[in-house]
């Protein structure tokens, strides 16, 4: 049947599947072409030490960047700098050390995120990769220490939405404009832990700095992938960027200390066979959603105060005077070329106003280097802007800068969140390189030019599918059962928190036992529940169960506590992976949760049920009383996982073989 281009890229790097057509749903092993760990590495290396292994499968295969908290000079973070540049230089990494820039925009200036390929990182924004039409994803700490390991991981393929952009933006609007809005405009989860394809006429008109700045975003929009088509523009930039390496010789990594002129990943054959042999969605193909968004509806917005999911016209927010403390023009979704070009040209022979600080910082040292040789940067600092070096800084938190109690900062990064930047008690707004600029002049929020306010023009169209699976055709391995069967033990809450589930007082006791953790679970949501759940029970919550921290206590509580698995609407992505790595077992059944709903009154948080329900492996059906509902099918990937006790366990059982 019809693939889309993220299940045809998926199918491209599958270890144990690639004679078999895989699609939305399916537990796969992958090889990606890359994995990006940075300031992390200094985590993830106990992680790959702990399981016994003793070298990189393929040394090629792992990049380590330093660029989160590059202006801490402490004896301990150099220490911890000294640490990773050791490893990665023992084990033969590639290694970019502080001040070479923002891991994911030297994942796509040095050719590591190509088009056609699939490539992952242990950061939330690899969504980033999907603006070059790469297919790039989000991995935990102990997926990075599998890959360094044995070179593979599993992945299973998100539900994939559609999001056809039409039209061309007005001139001044900018692709930061375009994902605020479908991130405030579509704001009711539409694509949460979804993979996202973006099509439509609207796209030949964005730039690589656009296209990759709306992929970054996506991240903050919910979904897991943000993948573009690749289109000539996207050949082009790849020639340029080609024709750039090859005049400025090696970067300094260990691939690349002597490639002789040619590169090992941006070059003029690898471009000319990916002109000549794009990856295509097939037609047909099946998405569960599809978005429409009007582009010349988009307007000038900010998201917030702290939060992403609103948004507001600045045409109409200028008008309320509110007042700003701080402007930021840093991170690795707005601080390329064209953003400080923006940027610049909205600051040029003026001064920014009394009382704001205004930080800039490019997102790689060659952006800053040819932002100085157009003389935007100059014209930065002219105007009063203050220099940060090319890293993460006060978008994650980091370094000089940060929000103070009270404040109120406007910036060009990608998260808002309450405390992100500084301060719980500030207050932080998200917008354009442009809109940052102009607020930066007036000391207010503010925007550099005069626009028409409209309404963004825009809907959303759910498409049912189900996906016939007989019996036979799920295989199921030694060790792991056929079916499963148990009392329901029902939460109803949506977005139940990783909080909720382990409390954030018990996180870093290191010493807790596995009956101690089993003791402690959801003692925020219900401290009832660890009366009322018993051994074998399964456990049914809500939809996006297990939001919130990557704190993998969260699942193995609830696994030390004896319940067989977790069924629940949806789930955080992030807490399927670590349940799965802890060799704990979760489904997705929204119509199970939805009928249990109607029967149940939700304002009790913990319901003990009389309810049995059973699970058929081999059939992919869960069955509650007389009613069948469909599932998808436990791949023989996650099963070895499970089987084997975790990932890591499963880890250990690869380098023994």
């Amino acid at each position: 049947m019809a693939q889309n281009l993220v299940e045809k890229i998926a199918q491209k790097y599958a270890v144990d599947d690639k004679n078999q057509e895989v699609h939305s749903g399916d537990f796969l092993t992958i090889r990606p072409t890359y994995v990006m760990t940075h300031d992390n590495t200094g985590a993830v290396i106990p992680k790959f030490e702990s399981i016994g292994a003793k070298k990189i499968a393929n040394p090629r295969q792992v990049v380590h960047t330093l660029d989160h908290n590059i202006q801490d000079k402490s004896e301990k973070n150099v220490q911890k700098y000294q640490k990773i540049e050791t490893f990665s230089n023992r084990v033969g990494a590639d290694f970019y050390p502080a001040g070479r820039g923002i891991g994911h925009q030297i994942m796509v200036e040095e050719g590591y995120a190509f088009p056609g390929t699939m490539v992952v990182a242990s950061d939330s924004h690899s969504n980033m990769y999907g603006g070059i039409g790469c297919l790039g994803t989000p991995i935990v700490r102990t997926d990075a220490a599998a890959l360094w390991a044995t070179g593979q991981t599993w992945w299973q393929i998100p539900p994939v939405a559609k999001v056809e952009l039409k039209g061309k933006l007005k001139p001044g609007v900018t692709g930061k404009d375009v994902i605020i809005t479908l991130s405030g405009f579509f704001n009711k989860d539409e694509v949460l832990n979804h993979a996202i394809e973006f099509t439509g006429d609207g796209i030949e008109e964005l730039s690589l700095d656009q296209r990759l700045t709306i992929a970054n975003m996506t991240t903050e929009w919910g979904a897991l992938v943000g993948l573009f088509p690749v289109d000539e523009r996207t050949v082009d930039w790849l020639r340029q960027r080609a024709r750039f390496i090859k005049n400025r010789g090696p970067a300094g990594v260990s691939s690349d200390a002597d490639y002789n002129g040619e590169h090992p990943r941006l070059n003029v054959s690898r471009i000319d066979q990916l002109q000549q042999e794009r990856v295509q969605a097939d037609d047909g193909a099946f998405y569960s959603k599809t978005l429409t968004l009007d582009l010349s509806s988009v307007r000038p917005y900010v998201s917030g105060p702290n939060t992403v999911k609103t948004m507001r016209p600045v045409a109409e927010i200028r008008h309320e005077n509110i007042k700003i403390d701080k402007a930021y023009l840093v991170s690795c979704v707005n601080s390329r070329v064209d953003d400080i070009a923006q940027a610049a040209e909205v600051v040029k022979g003026r001064k920014v106003a009394d009382g704001v600080e205004f930080y800039v910082a490019a997102a790689s040292s060659e952006v800053q280097a040819e932002s100085e040789k157009r003389g935007d940067w100059q014209a930065l600092l002219h105007a009063g802007a203050k220099p940060l070096p090319p890293g993460c800084g006060p978008c994650i938190g980091l370094g000089e800068g940060l929000l103070e109690d009270g404040e109120v900062g406007i910036s060009a990064t990608n998260r808002n969140f309450k405390g992100r930047m500084g301060s719980r008690e500030a207050q932080a707004y998200l917008a354009s390189p442009a809109v940052v600029a102009a607020s930066a002049i007036s000391g207010k929020v503010d925007m550099p030019f005069e626009l028409d306010d409209v309404s963004p023009n825009g809907q959303v169209q759910t498409n049912t599918y189900r996906r016939q699976t007989e019996s036979s055709k799920v295989e199921i391995i030694d060790g792991f059962p056929q079916r499963m069967s148990g009392t329901i033990i029902f939460c109803p809450q949506d977005n139940l928190n990783t909080d909720g589930i382990y409390p954030g007082k018990y996180t870093y006791k290191d010493d807790i036992t596995p009956e101690e953790q089993a003791d402690v679970v959801m003692e925020n949501y219900d401290p009832q529940f660890k009366t009322m759940a018993q051994k074998d029970d399964i456990l049914v919550g809500g939809f996006n169960f297990g939001t919130g921290s990557s704190r993998e206590q969260a699942a193995t509580a609830l696994k030390y506590k004896g319940l067989q698995l977790v069924i629940a609407g949806s789930f955080s992505q992030t807490y399927k992976r670590n349940a799965i790595n802890n060799g704990f077992l979760v489904i997705e059944a929204p119509e199970l949760v939805n009928d249990l709903k109607k029967q149940f009154d939700q304002t009790t948080l913990t319901h003990r049920t009389d309810i049995k329900a059973a699970v058929d492996f081999a059939a992919a059906k869960l069955i509650v009383g007389n009613t069948e509902y469909e599932i998808s099918p436990v791949g023989t990937t996650a099963q070895k996982i499970i089987v084997a006790g975790g990932l890591e366990a499963w880890v250990k059982q690869q380098i023994e073989n």
